[in-house]
């Protein structure tokens, strides 16, 4: 393990995730708002969770300290078996660049930069070289279905292709949790179903643990677990029904 890398801890073992007795309350006394009451949820390797629930239930919050975006009031939030919240803010960002890939609905694309540009960014942050950085990027574009579209602004790609660089730019740093925050809330039924094969197929044949938040039940289908949290409380946590998910691994190995 590289120098930068063990400064966010020796992830090595343990659970993906791990949150136990987890809150988050925002302000103080009268106007104190309870986003999460004291959440227990576990998520081990190649799990793919839909988390699901009303606005302003707490699953926003719950995905923001999941990424190291946000810090908890109290309870624990284990990593790999890392203790997240004893870690200083710069140990955060170490195990954000290291080991979280990031999707989010409004794709987040630099406008003027072509699509093998943007999936590079996450590389230069490590300090990869450049050519390195090319190639990795030049690969992860191939596994969305877009070698022929590097060298292309978001301006010139559709909707679904801009979401595909996005999360070309997710898995180009290898993740081992990949959060995704609506990934389809932008894109119409065809190319919601196109991108969660997608997911689908880098969750199956890249062990990548993927945990996505969604209004959508079809969406959230897709999932191995669907996660159900209700006034900041965790109140369901179900396997996905047997129909589906038979019929999603039927549709990512055509």
């Amino acid at each position: 393990m590289r120098t930068d890398q063990a400064a966010a801890g020796s992830v090595d073992s343990g659970p993906v995730v791990e949150l136990v007795g987890l809150t988050k309350v925002y302000g103080e006394g009268d106007t104190a708002i309870v986003a999460l009451g004291g959440i227990d949820l576990r998520i081990d390797d190649g799990d793919f969770v839909a988390i699901m629930g009303p606005s302003g239930s707490g699953k926003s919050t719950c995905m923001n300290i999941l990424g190291c975006l946000d810090t908890p009031t109290s309870g624990s939030y284990r990593f790999r078996g890392i203790e997240v919240t004893t870690l200083t803010r710069n140990q955060r960002a170490l195990l954000r660049r290291y080991y979280l890939g990031f999707v989010f609905q409004g794709y987040n694309l630099l406008e003027r930069t072509t699509a093998i540009e943007n999936v590079e960014v996450p590389l230069i942050y490590r300090g990869l070289p450049a050519d390195e950085r090319r190639r990795r990027a030049r690969e992860a574009l191939a596994v969305v279905g877009l070698e022929s579209r590097e060298d292309h602004t978001p301006s010139q790609l559709s909707a679904g292709q801009q979401q595909r660089v996005a999360i070309a730019r997710a898995i180009v740093s290898e993740p081992t949790l990949l959060l995704a925050d609506e990934p389809t809330g932008n894109l119409d039924s065809k190319l919601s179903d196109e991108l969660m094969h997608l997911l689908v197929d880098l969750n199956r044949t890249r062990n990548i643990t993927i945990v996505m938040v969604t209004h959508d039940p079809d969406m959230a289908s897709y999932a191995h677990r669907q996660v159900r949290f209700h006034d900041g409380m965790l109140v369901a946590d179900e396997p996905t029904s047997h129909a589906a998910a038979v019929a999603t691994t039927e549709v990512s190995t055509r």
